[in-house]
C-alpha cells in the first residue's frame, strides 16, 4: 500500500470522470500529475499540483481546474476536505481511518512492507570497493563499503535484480609492489634483518604473508632472480590480501556476489574484443590530442596516438588507449571490464568510487553509452572522504596498516551497526565527520542508538502484551484484524501518516540511489515514537498498556507497525534491529 500513488489514482479517476462529464476537455496528458505531501504539514495530508500542470493544456485557470476536482473527490468518504491554496494546488485531509488503514496494511505485510516493484525484476550491477588487493581496507574503503551495499540492498528492495560485484585491481604495476614488500617479509621469516625502503609497502599485515611464503618455500627463494621468485610470491600475495579483504568485508556486514579480477582481462583477448567492438563502430582512430588546458607541462609533445572517440558521448576530449610504445593504457581495461558488464545483460550499471576518480566520470559514461548502443545506463557515484574525531578533536588511530587507519580499528572502536548507520548520516559525495565518542552516546544525539532504542522500546511493549494477552493475541497476523477505530489522538494518527510516507520514501530513494534518505527517514519515525511514547506519561489515555484487551492491542498493533517499519529501514541500511538494549 503506497497512500501517494493510491490517491494520484484517485485524482486521475475524478479527472477522467470531469474529462467525461463535459467539465474538462478530453485527451489530457496526466503524466505529470503528483500527489506529495504538502510543504507544510498544517494544510493537510496530502497535495496535488493536478490543476496547475493541466491548465495551459485545458486552456482553463488553475483554481477553476481545482475547484472542480475538489468537489469530485469530496464526493466519497475517505477526504473529509479539499483546499485550493495560491495558484491552485490542491491540499486533501483525510478521515484518520485512512492514516489507521496504513498501519493494518504494514502488519499485513509484515518484512514486504514498502517493498516496491519500481525496478520490474531489472538488473542492475552495483560494483563497490574494489580496493586495491595490497593491503587491508581503510576508513575510506569503509565509507564507500558501506554506501555501496545499503544502496544494492535498497534496489533490491525497490524490485531490482542486484548483483554486487568486486573488481579486483590485480593488473597493474601495485601488485608487484605488493610482492617485492611480501618478499622482503618472507626473508625476515627466514631470519634476516631488513629495512623497507620508500615506496614499497611498511605494514605489520605482511607479516603473516611472509611467513607463509618461508612456510612454502623455505630458502628457496632467497638465491633465486627476481623474475623467478616475483610471480610465486604475487600469486600468494594477492590471495591472501583478497581472503584479508573478504574478512574485513565480512566483519562489516557486507558479501559479494562476483569478485572480477582485472588479470582476467589481458592476454584473454577480451580487451582486444572490447576495442573490435569500438572499432567497427568507428569510434576508435589515430589522431593527435590538443595541448592540457592551462599550463603545458614540460615533457608533453604532440604525437599520434590510438584514441576512442569519447566525446561523441558527451566527454571534453577524445581518450588514448594505447600508448606510444603499443601497451595499453589505463583506461583500455576499464573498456574491457565495462564491456563485460554490459554483455551479462545488465539494465543499469552502479560504479561506485572515492572522490579523487571524478575525473574519469565521464569516460566511463561515454565508453558505456558507446559499446552499449545508449541502451545500457552507467551512473558513477563517489564517496567524499571521511575525517575521524573523538569528543570533537581529530582522532588519531593506532594503524597497524603502517599508513592508515583500517576498518578493522573502526570496528573495533565501534562496531558494524554503528559504524555504517553514521556512514549513512551523510550523502555519500558530502564530507563525513566520524566522531567516536558521539557514536556509543546514548542520546537522540547518536542516530542508531536512537533508532534501534525506538524498535526495542516497541519489542519490549509487544513481550509485556503477551504475557497480558496472551501470545497468539500479538502476532503480526492477528494485529493486522485488530478494530483501530479507537486511536483518535493527534499523536496516533501522526505516527500512522508517518508510516504512510515509507513506501513513497523507498522509491524516491532508490529512484535518486540515495540511501542516507532512508536513515534520516528512521530517525524521523524513531523521533515520533519517542515523543508519543513520552507523552504517554503524560496523558494516560496514550499509555500503551491499560488493562483494556480491545484498547490494549490496538495501540500494540500501532506501535507493532512502526516497527515493522524501523526493522524494513535498518534491513536495508544493513544494520541490526535489536529487540532490547543493553
Amino acid at each position: 500500500m503506497n497512500i501517494f500513488s493510491d490517491y494520484r489514482d484517485k485524482v486521475l479517476a475524478a479527472l477522467t470522470a470531469l474529462s467525461v462529464d463535459g467539465a474538462l476537455p478530453e485527451g489530457l496528458d496526466f503524466r505529470n500529475v503528483t500527489v506529495e505531501p504538502p510543504r507544510d504539514p498544517a494544510h493537510g495530508d496530502l497535495a496535488t499540483n493536478a490543476a496547475m500542470v493541466l491548465a495551459k493544456s485545458a486552456k482553463m485557470k488553475p483554481r477553476d481546474i481545482a475547484e472542480k476536482l475538489a468537489a469530485k473527490l469530496t464526493e466519497g468518504e475517505e477526504v473529509i476536505s479539499a483546499e485550493v491554496a495560491g495558484p491552485g494546488f490542491l491540499n486533501l485531509r483525510l478521515d484518520p481511518g485512512a492514516w489507521r488503514g496504513v498501519a493494518l496494511a504494514a502488519l499485513a505485510a509484515g518484512s514486504d512492507w514498502g517493498r516496491s516493484n519500481q525496478g520490474e525484476g531489472r538488473r542492475v550491477n552495483v560494483e563497490f570497493v574494489s580496493a586495491n588487493p595490497t593491503g587491508p581496507l581503510h576508513v575510506g574503503h569503509t565509507r564507500g563499503a558501506v554506501f555501496g551495499d545499503a544502496l544494492a540492498g535498497l534496489l533490491a528492495f525497490a524490485g531490482w535484480e542486484v548483483t554486487r560485484e568486486y573488481y579486483i585491481n590485480d593488473g597493474g604495476a601495485q601488485v608487484d609492489v605488493l610482492a617485492r614488500s611480501a618478499y622482503l617479509r618472507y626473508r625476515e621469516a627466514r631470519g634476516e634483518s631488513i629495512e623497507i625502503p620508500e615506496g614499497l609497502y611498511p605494514g605489520d599485515y605482511l607479516v603473516s604473508v611472509g611467513q607463509a611464503l618461508s612456510e612454502s618455500f623455505g630458502d628457496s627463494l632467497i638465491e633465486a632472480p627476481e623474475d623467478e621468485w616475483l610471480p610465486k610470491v604475487r600469486e600468494v600475495a594477492v590471495a591472501r590480501m583478497l581472503d584479508l579483504i573478504r574478512e574485513d568485508l565480512a566483519l562489516l556486514n557486507v558479501r559479494m556476489d562476483v569478485f572480477f579480477s582485472e588479470k582476467s582481462l589481458y592476454g584473454t583477448g577480451l580487451i582486444e574484443s572490447a576495442i573490435k567492438a569500438l572499432t567497427d563502430k568507428g569510434l576508435i582512430y589515430t589522431g593527435v590530442l590538443e595541448p592540457p588546458k592551462g599550463k603545458t607541462p614540460d615533457d608533453w609533445e604532440p604525437r599520434e596516438q590510438t584514441l576512442f572517440k569519447a566525446t561523441d558521448f558527451g566527454d571534453d576530449v577524445d581518450r588514448p588507449i594505447k600508448k606510444s610504445d603499443g601497451a595499453w593504457t589505463y583506461f583500455a581495461p576499464d573498456i574491457a571490464y565495462h564491456y563485460d558488464k554490459v554483455e551479462r545483460g545488465f539494465d543499469l550499471l552502479i560504479d561506485v568510487l572515492g572522490a579523487d576518480h571524478g575525473g574519469y566520470v565521464k569516460r566511463l559514461k561515454a565508453v558505456v553509452a558507446a559499446l552499449s548502443g545508449e541502451k545500457v545506463a552507467l551512473d558513477v557515484k563517489l564517496c567524499q572522504l571521511v575525517k575521524l574525531f573523538k569528543n570533537g578533536e581529530p582522532f588519531k588511530m593506532s594503524k597497524r596498516s603502517g599508513s592508515f587507519v583500517t576498518l578493522r580499528d573502526v570496528l573495533d572502536e565501534v562496531g558494524p551497526d554503528v559504524t555504517r548507520f553514521v556512514m549513512l548520516t551523510r550523502k555519500n559525495d558530502a564530507p563525513l565527520d566520524f566522531d567516536f565518542a558521539k557514536a556509543l552516546e546514548q542520546s537522540k544525539d547518536n542516530p542508531v542508538f536512537y533508532v534501534q532504542y525506538a524498535h526495542a522500546r516497541i519489542a519490549s511493549v509487544v513481550r509485556n502484551a503477551a504475557e497480558a494477552h496472551g501470545e497468539s493475541e500479538v502476532t503480526d497476523s492477528a494485529l493486522a484484524k485488530v478494530d483501530l477505530s479507537g486511536l483518535t489522538h493527534p499523536s496516533e494518527i501522526g505516527l500512522a501518516r508517518r508510516l504512510g510516507e515509507w513506501p513513497r520514501l523507498v522509491e524516491a530513494a532508490a529512484s535518486a540511489s540515495e540511501p542516507h534518505r532512508v536513515a534520516f527517514y528512521l530517525y524521523d519515525l524513531a523521533s515520533d515514537l519517542h515523543a508519543h511514547w513520552t507523552r504517554g506519561k503524560e496523558e494516560d489515555s496514550l499509555r500503551f498498556l491499560q488493562g483494556d484487551r480491545t484498547g490494549d492491542l490496538a495501540r500494540v498493533a500501532l506501535i507493532r507497525s512502526v516497527a515493522i517499519t524501523l526493522a524494513a529501514g535498518l534491513g536495508i541500511l544493513g544494520v541490526t534491529p535489536l529487540e532490547e538494549m543493553r
